[in-house]
């Protein structure tokens, strides 16, 4: 596999477009009515205020640890030779339900400025479960700039077990969806897991998946709750097979298993801050809430968040780090050479309880938008996506009261898919994509 565009088998007839052509979805009216109780305009975060001491800039440091090679061999002659993304879209199990097989309530849970232009409900078995709550999304348009994996267009969804204070104690999964033909997505499930014992045996990661970004052949994610580091990142090339079923996981009598699911994916690095591991009760450490990646920068960078509770008043912080240029390091951040990672540039936003986040540069030289995801006080209502930079912070109205709280419900991350100009989130159990053009008019 070739990264960068060096490996664009192109298909004609079957890309993935921006906007279906003369198609709005049909929404129901209650997914666009606002409540009264939503009928409230919010008070805007105002500027962003850029961080710039090298104290604010130190704390953001972090330190690369690889898993060792050994260690990933070992685990390899055990369970089987590696398997790639292609083999496991072949084994898709399930079917992403179009807008239109929605329940009412699904639909609800989609925004209402700017209109979605597709929107998928996920097979009925995993949207009637209240034991895992899916909360983040990046795509094939994220890991190369043709928007391709190989031949296959494809979206990942980190899932997360436990839904809400629990989560942190769950285990976090990874839908694999086949996007290659818009009017059916297929999918399958993937468990993250972490090598432990010299690559005898693993474990399940325990966090919350709440942002994720695949990047040339690795899937980094965000870490938290038992986890002491920032950031996992998986190698996309390094699928293993489960061959027991069960809900262990791990090495079990007469193989392997991972909670029921076909494929597990161990962990080849990992990301901890600078003298400390994550503690969120401890300010300073950086232990992401959400992630996205921005390929107007140079060179590409991941960008972070890190936010209060909602409510709570206290100051989102916003940064970077670039994405490492050497071949031999593909889909890594850049580090020094004692595996030292630091940020490019920080922002503080007033904005609390933010969930998604996502920078675009609408020029080569423009200063860099930055869109963040905050859900409403309550639970059930429309969120708020905000447009921020150093002048100023913009959001869309609707609603005969002008409201704010127009998104979804504010809870999922957001990946823009540059080829194809949208921008990917979830609300509720709904996967959905709105034009980046439609979130600029929404703003102006």
């Amino acid at each position: 596999m070739k990264h960068r565009g060096r490996h664009r088998r192109r298909r004609r007839g079957r890309a993935l477009r921006a906007v279906l052509s003369g198609t709005a979805l049909a929404l129901t009216a209650a997914a666009t009515l606002i409540s009264a109780s939503q009928a409230t305009v919010e008070n805007s975060p105002g500027a962003l205020k850029a961080l710039t001491s090298p104290a604010d800039l130190g704390r953001l440091r972090l330190t690369e640890q690889r898993v060792p090679q050994r260690s990933l061999d070992r685990l390899a002659a055990a369970m089987g030779r590696p398997v790639g993304v292609g083999a496991v879209l072949r084994a898709a199990d399930r079917t992403l339900r179009d807008a239109a097989d929605c329940t009412r309530e699904e639909r609800k849970a989609l925004p209402v400025v700017p209109e979605p232009t597709r929107a998928y409900c996920w097979d009925p078995a995993d949207a009637a479960t209240s034991l895992w709550r899916p909360e983040s999304v990046t795509t094939s348009g994220d890991a190369d700039d043709d928007g391709a994996w190989g031949t296959n267009r494809v979206i990942l969804s980190g899932w997360t077990r436990g839904g809400g204070p629990d989560a942190d104690r769950g285990l976090a999964r990874v839908a694999f969806v086949d996007a290659d033909d818009p009017a059916r997505l297929s999918y399958t499930w993937a468990l993250l897991a972490v090598p432990v014992d010299g690559g005898r045996d693993y474990r399940g990661l325990v966090s919350r998946v709440s942002g994720m970004v695949w990047y040339q052949d690795k899937l980094l994610v965000t870490a938290s709750g038992a986890e002491r580091d920032a950031l996992y990142v998986f190698d996309l090339h390094r699928i293993q097979r489960a061959t027991v079923a069960g809900d262990a996981v791990g090495k079990v009598p007469g193989g392997w298993s991972a909670h029921g699911y076909r494929w597990v994916l161990p962990a080849v690095a990992s990301y901890r801050p600078v003298g400390a591991g994550c503690d969120r009760a401890a300010p300073g450490a950086p232990c992401p809430d959400s992630l996205s990646l921005d390929r107007g920068s140079a060179p590409d960078s991941l960008v972070a968040s890190e936010a209060g509770p909602r409510g709570s008043e206290r100051p989102t912080r916003l940064w970077r780090y670039s994405f490492s240029r050497d071949p031999a390091r593909s889909g890594l951040l850049a580090a020094g050479s004692a595996g030292t990672v630091a940020a490019d540039e920080a922002y503080e936003s007033k904005a609390d309880g933010v969930r998604g986040v996502l920078s675009y540069r609408t020029g080569p030289s423009a200063r860099p938008g930055w869109y963040l995801v905050r859900p409403p006080g309550s639970r059930g209502g429309h969120g708020t996506l905000w447009r921020q930079d150093v002048r100023g912070a913009k959001a869309a109205t609707c609603g005969s009261e002008d409201t704010h709280r127009c998104w979804g419900d504010g809870t999922g991350s957001l990946s823009y898919w540059q080829g194809t100009g949208e921008v990917w989130s979830l609300s509720g159990r709904t996967l959905f994509a709105v034009p980046l053009s439609s979130v600029e008019r929404a703003l102006r």
